[in-house]
């Protein structure tokens, strides 16, 4: 049997399972299945171990290891290298590469839409592992990006990793900007909730967005939906934030 793995912490919340067991049976991929797993940070290493040995053959990781994972492959390629988050791990020869589908799923569900998200102002919401992919697939074309996070010292490290992003892509460096978690920059054309806001029962955002009120084509994206209308909204009737990125709030993976 074929073994695909989601690991986290926490992990009841992910519907990858969910997902990709419907595609397998689909597609009559009867020797494969996938399953989720919590672990701690110590048991990554055994994880990368067991990708290596052939006994898993492909791993997703979700919050919080996309970041802790990293120094324990031997090549990480392509946006996960930009990004420095992995989402996916994949045996290569008798090696363990890291990859990051994040950036292009997110924006494959903008433009699926037909959303354009070219010189704007964005508003990102949090400094977590999934943020560097979401400020990359912002970063070659957004007019201004706002990063807030209620540690700042966590959003000024986003902050700088995205200069140098700015910096390969020989873009000015003045696009990007931190402001103070409870502050809000001038109204936004897309605001997009990279918190784990959702994951734990009874979390809140404590963000009033009463302001974009009068803004109707305010684009409110949170990445924790079940489906795309859950992802992806035009500017909800509830003013108060907790009671629109809140709702149903749930991780993809």
């Amino acid at each position: 049997m074929k073994k695909y793995l989601v690991i986290g912490n926490p992990i009841d919340h992910s519907l990858s399972p969910l997902i990709h067991n419907h595609w397998m049976e689909k597609y009559e991929l009867t020797d494969s299945v996938y399953e989720k797993k919590k672990i701690k940070k110590k048991d990554l290493k055994e994880i990368v171990e067991q990708v290596r040995s052939g006994k898993i053959k492909g791993v997703n990781i979700t919050v919080p290891f996309k970041k802790e994972i990293i120094d324990l492959l031997d090549n990480v390629k392509g946006d996960a290298l930009l990004t420095q988050s992995v989402n996916t791990l994949h045996k290569a020869k008798n090696e363990v590469h890291g990859y990051n589908t994040d950036t292009e799923g997110f924006k494959k569900s903008l433009e699926d839409k037909s959303i354009n998200y070219e010189n704007k102002n964005i508003f990102i919401l949090g400094a977590g592992g999934v943020t560097s992919s979401i400020l990359k697939a912002f970063i070659e074309t957004a007019k201004k990006i706002y990063i807030t996070n209620r540690t700042k010292k966590k959003a000024e490290e986003l902050k700088k990793h995205g200069d140098t992003l700015l910096t390969t892509l020989k873009r000015e460096k003045e696009i990007i900007e931190t402001i103070d978690w409870g502050k809000k920059p001038k109204v936004c054309d897309i605001i997009v909730n990279t918190t784990s806001v959702g994951l734990i029962k009874d979390q809140n955002l404590d963000l009033d967005f009463k302001d974009y009120e009068n803004n109707k084509n305010a684009l409110f994206y949170k990445l924790r939906g079940k489906t795309y209308e859950e992802n992806v909204s035009m500017y909800p009737k509830q003013t108060n934030s907790n009671l629109y990125f809140q709702k149903n709030l749930k991780h993809p993976y």
